[in-house]
């Protein structure tokens, strides 16, 4: 039986869901900002964060909530302060595989109701993808074991998409100071990072926000640059760090945030630990994404809208050994990983895969 989640207030909920009725093909824009969207732009919008209303594989009832079977309960944030390691991450590196305007978490089993993604990793996700249907598939990460799906909305110049060339760079790291608390995503998480309806100041405060847009020498955007240097080693480059801190009780929630949360800072000391109410530390990913695309920018847009309505969807659907393995070798042992679990510093270390980005 479903056990009885703790509701969302109404109010958050019903707002939510007016958003979603209301809001989908607008452009939020943000007080001062005096750049014009393109007029493409408008006709790639629509996505909004409601409330789930859709029953699918993962969510019978439809009401939003997955359950973690079993659940993790018991667990106190970690204090501890381990040995100093500068680095404690690995890599995934994934392809893009196609373009759809398909959302499984948003908008799961409705086909082209969301703005146009770009997805990477998993080659079969769409709009009914499942834990079920995804675990085990065929990838274009480098470890055959990660069927996981990565999206994000899709950039355009103008008409034209833009899409990442070759394998982009997604790392896993601590997002805690006690790096040695980290363990693996469970089975058939899933959450949103950021919000496409977000305005530039929003954009700018997220804790999720790294460098920004950035080319060339210009960096922290807000919103994509209107231009960038016109030789052929520039790319539109983005980093955004995702939540790594889980309430050990759901694999989603109707907002596919509440059930995530970011590290904060352990009172008196600059470390960060995870909070009370979501103590669980998991590895935080963070998207590092080029697009080939220079010069002239005042025509560069994503499928949401503005440049600060970037935001991408995480679908774990790892092989629970693999992913075990690589995670504990790497962010639990303070190494600088490759996608291999190979840290090049630390070559006694050896790798946590093999040359086939298999386990041994």
């Amino acid at each position: 039986m479903r056990s009885s989640p703790k509701r969302l207030p109404a109010l958050l909920l019903g707002t939510a869901l007016l958003a979603g009725a209301l809001g989908v093909g607008t452009i939020t824009s943000a007080a001062g900002d005096s750049r014009e969207a393109p007029a493409a732009a408008v006709a790639h919008t629509g996505h909004v964060m409601a409330a789930s209303t859709q029953a699918s594989g993962d969510d019978p009832d439809g009401d939003g909530y997955i359950p973690a079977v079993p659940q993790i309960t018991g667990v106190t944030p970690s204090t501890k302060t381990p040995p100093p390691r500068y680095f404690h991450e690995f890599q995934a590196n994934c392809s893009v595989t196609h373009t759809a305007a398909d959302d499984p978490i948003v908008y799961p089993g409705q086909p082209g109701k969301s703005h146009d993604h770009t997805f990477m990793g998993n080659t079969s996700t769409h709009a009914g993808s499942t834990t079920a249907s995804l675990y085990g598939g065929a990838t274009t990460c480098k470890a055959p074991a990660d069927a996981s799906a990565y999206w994000m909305p899709s950039l355009y110049k103008g008409d034209q998409k833009i899409l990442p060339v070759g394998p982009q760079t997604i790392y896993y790291k601590a997002g805690v100071t006690d790096y040695t608390s980290v363990r693996p995503f469970p089975k058939g998480l899933r959450f949103v990072v950021g919000d496409p309806m977000q305005s530039a100041d929003q954009f700018r405060q997220h804790r999720g926000f790294v460098e920004g847009w950035e080319c060339g020498d210009s960096y922290f955007n807000t919103d994509i640059p209107t231009s960038c240097p016109d030789r052929a080693d520039v790319q539109l480059n983005i980093r955004f760090q995702a939540p790594s801190c889980w309430d050990g009780k759901y694999l989603d929630t109707p907002d596919h945030k509440s059930h995530m949360a970011y590290p904060v800072v352990k009172p008196g000391t600059n470390d960060n630990m995870c909070p009370d109410d979501h103590p669980v530390a998991l590895p935080m990913i963070e998207f590092k994404m080029a697009f080939p695309v220079n010069g002239d920018m005042s025509q560069v847009h994503l499928a949401s809208g503005r440049g600060y309505s970037f935001h991408y969807d995480f679908f774990n659907a790892w092989e629970e050994r693999t992913l075990k393995a690589m995670v504990d070798h790497c962010i639990v042992g303070g190494l600088q990983c490759d996608a291999r679990g190979y840290d090049q510093t630390h070559p006694e270390a050896g790798a946590a895969l093999n040359t086939d980005y298999r386990l041994p």
